[in-house]
């Protein structure tokens, strides 16, 4: 009978998960954030439906969760310490490939200002992931006293050995893997590799998000035969996610929503201004139009899971810090995914116009 909490948990867990997918399908609200809020409602800070042992679980699913999305995606003058300013700063990098998808679909933009959003989201987050290692790095030295040559031997290794792991498994997966008949062999090729490549990331000390991005970026681009091990990963990374966030919810420090507060005003205003002057300067740089210049930036707002992702990994990494930084990820990825999508169909819009009122000129 002590395993049957363990299997009520799960089934809730799940059944929650699907609530919040239908709720998220039928709302602005992401679905990322209604799963965090679900497992904050659920957890020990309020009403405590889940076992203490369902929450133990939150750490090895979310290496697991985060390796597979890694795979498919192939403030000091505020008063905040600097490790936690360029954590934030990290985290402000990343966008949402998903949102922009969907806004460029709605607006069925196929302009070439269209092609270079598609293009800054296909790499910025890869990027990202690689200011946030050194950005942790940083911050785990500035938190143990200051820097020194380990810390910087350290940050070279975290980003540099993953890369080298992820094309050390990447280039002959890229080969090997899809040969078998189409189906659950390839279903398992796909875990395997998730699993080898977290395990090896752990195992060597390197961020598993940078290896998993590496791993699945080689084989999309190297294997012309096959391309089932990203759809079978799809077809079964939902349950990963729906425990992961949920988990993350209930393990997530609420006391900590009043501390961020003004903290969070800070981060969306300067991660907008932050757009704003990145867009412009590289539009500058890049050759775009004086409206595409403009409008760049703004149409770059969106963000959500790999933001999170990040977080969730500082939550582990540096408990000291992580509550703070996924209370404040949380809370801003709510009010840049509701605005962010709006501002960049404006943004296409107005391009569009531009383009238009030019053509015909």
């Amino acid at each position: 009978m002590e395993h049957g909490p363990i299997f009520i948990a799960l089934g809730g867990l799940f059944l929650a998960g699907l609530a919040a997918d239908t709720l998220g399908r039928r709302t602005r609200v992401p679905r990322v954030t209604l799963l965090l809020l679900m497992g904050v409602l659920a957890g020990p800070a309020a009403l405590g439906l889940i076992p203490e042992v369902a929450v133990d679980w939150y750490e090895p699913l979310s290496i697991v969760a985060l390796t597979m999305v890694s795979f498919l995606l192939g403030l000091g003058a505020l008063g905040v310490s600097a490790a936690m300013a360029l954590l934030i700063g990290a985290v402000a990098t990343a966008t949402d490939p998903a949102a922009m998808q969907e806004t460029l679909s709605e607006a069925g933009a196929q302009d070439g200002f269209a092609d270079t959003l598609r293009g800054i989201v296909a790499i910025d987050d890869a990027w990202g992931m690689i200011a946030f290692a050194l950005a942790m790095v940083a911050a785990q030295a500035l938190q143990n006293g200051g820097f020194d040559a380990g810390h910087m031997v350290l940050a070279l290794w975290e980003v540099g050995g993953a890369l080298a792991l992820g094309l050390a498994l990447g280039l002959p997966a890229a080969v090997l893997t899809g040969r078998l008949k189409p189906g659950e062999p390839t279903r398992l090729e796909a875990l395997g590799l998730v699993f080898l490549t977290a395990g090896l990331a752990l195992w060597l000390e390197v961020s598993f998000l940078l290896a998993g991005m590496t791993v699945g970026a080689v084989i999309a681009n190297r294997a012309r035969h096959h391309e089932r091990a990203f759809h079978e990963i799809e077809l079964i990374e939902r349950p990963f996610l729906i425990l992961f966030f949920l988990l993350a919810g209930a393990s997530m420090d609420v006391r900590a929503l009043v501390a961020v507060g003004w903290i969070g005003a800070a981060y969306v205003v300067l991660r907008i201004l932050g757009r704003l002057a990145g867009g412009w300067l590289g539009g500058w740089m890049g050759g775009l139009s004086a409206v595409e210049r403009r409008w760049i930036g703004p149409a770059l707002l969106p963000q959500a899971g790999v933001a999170v992702g990040m977080a969730l990994v500082t939550s582990v990494e540096m408990p000291e810090l992580g509550a703070t930084l996924l209370t404040l990820t949380i809370g801003t990825t709510v009010v840049f995914e509701l605005i962010g999508p709006v501002v960049t169909l404006l943004a296409l819009r107005k391009v569009q116009q531009a383009e238009t009122s030019t053509g015909q000129g």
